[in-house]
């Protein structure tokens, strides 16, 4: 079957109002839309995709610049930063010319190129979330004892998350459903409007892989979380060391999941609409909100995930040479924000303290203190940095 077929898809081949021609999204605009709500479209894919790749890569820079980030749990932030780059890269870009000329003037195939690499990548973003969740589960609650996570596990969850969302974002290129323009005309994304049982049956699938199944991996990695940080809290007397450091988690956890469903609850409510109902008449700038609105995410992960480390905002102020003090700290002194599983000598409880701060020194007993990633890793050992 020929990949770069244009789909049947009458609901974008029809204008809203009777009309003896059809609008064609790949040669003229929407004649129902006025040229400057285009340039504002085009203003504002230029100012998320310059943001997301700036960020991105000074994400990736950063990590790769600096041995002390080389970290398991950061290889998961580094494919989350990878994802969020190629979706601006690829498909922001596009969008960005689309909407200067207010149709997609490049052609069907550059509609399933970009279709395929939003969706494909922006599935990969989403489960990297996931994992990083489930990590952080894992390694704080410890459901599997003492085992370790280590680089290889960073590996193998990387590899699953690349595996899975190719299987289900190539579909549409080999005939099971299809990438077809927007409502709008200039972006491209499955094909939500079709009522044919072919595309409602990978809609359906597609929705329940790549949007429930991470979701509720977040929810309930960091739900479990948030409980055995409580009941820590509740079973020591020191409840002035631990309420902060719980607020704390409470508020990062907290930012995550609304985050979340802040940029992809509109697109996946948008997309259950269109499919439980593709007769209805929806108005093309209203339909095109959701869509650009998830492309926004690639630049609230940077700064959520990154920029709110310490480490690493040190580490980039070091690599912008904008402060020798910064500088110093970064190379003599490296700490980082974590949350420390250990054992409380006098009563034999567990308790756990966030943002502790360590200093790296030849003596060997703070060497049993070596700081662990942010909220990832934990001391379990003499002389041992907990990996994942």
């Amino acid at each position: 079957m020929d990949v770069f077929r244009a789909p049947e898809n009458e609901s974008l081949l029809s204008g809203s109002t009777a009309s003896s021609t059809p609008w064609d999204p790949f040669h003229h605009p929407r004649e129902i839309i006025q040229p400057w709500n285009f340039q504002l479209l085009a203003a504002l894919m230029f100012l998320v995709t310059s943001l997301s790749l700036s960020e991105n890569f000074a994400v990736i820079l950063v990590t790769f610049k600096f041995k002390q980030l080389r970290q398991p749990v950061n290889y998961v932030i580094v494919n989350l930063a990878i994802a969020d780059f190629l979706v601006s890269l690829i498909g922001g870009t596009i969008s960005f010319f689309t909407n200067i000329k207010g149709y997609f003037y490049m052609g069907h195939w550059a509609c399933v190129l970009e279709g395929f690499a939003i969706t494909f990548f922006g599935i990969v973003g989403l489960w990297s979330l996931a994992l990083l969740a489930f990590e952080r589960y894992i390694v704080i609650c410890r459901p599997l004892g003492n085992m370790r996570l280590r680089g290889k596990h960073a590996a193998l969850g990387i590899i699953f998350v690349w595996i899975f969302s190719f299987i289900w974002t190539i579909p549409p290129t080999m005939g099971w459903s299809s990438y077809t323009t927007s409502k709008i005309g200039t972006t491209c994304e499955p094909n939500w409007y079709s009522g044919a049982y072919n595309d409602h049956t990978y809609i359906i699938t597609f929705f329940t892989t790549c949007f429930i199944l991470p979701l509720l991996v977040i929810l309930v990695s960091y739900g479990k979380l948030m409980r055995k940080l409580r009941k820590v809290s509740d079973t020591q007397g020191r409840l002035g060391t631990t309420r902060k450091p719980e607020r704390q988690v409470a508020r990062m956890v907290i930012i995550m999941i609304l985050a979340f469903l802040f940029c992809w609850s509109p697109y996946a409510a948008f997309s259950i609409l269109v499919t439980a109902w593709p007769s209805i008449e929806l108005e093309p700038r209203l339909a095109a909100i959701p869509a650009f609105f998830s492309k926004t995410a690639t630049v609230y992960n940077p700064i959520i995930y990154v920029f709110m480390n310490k480490q690493f905002r040190r580490c980039f102020i070091q690599l912008c040479g904008c402060s020798d003090r910064e500088t110093a700290t970064c190379n003599m002194n490296p700490t980082l924000e974590r949350v420390v599983l250990t054992q409380d000598k006098g009563g034999g409880g567990e308790m756990f303290t966030i943002a502790a701060r360590n200093t790296i020194s030849n003596r060997r007993n703070e060497d049993e203190q070596r700081s662990c990633h942010f909220f990832t890793q934990l001391t379990v050992s003499e002389n041992k940095v907990c990996p994942m």
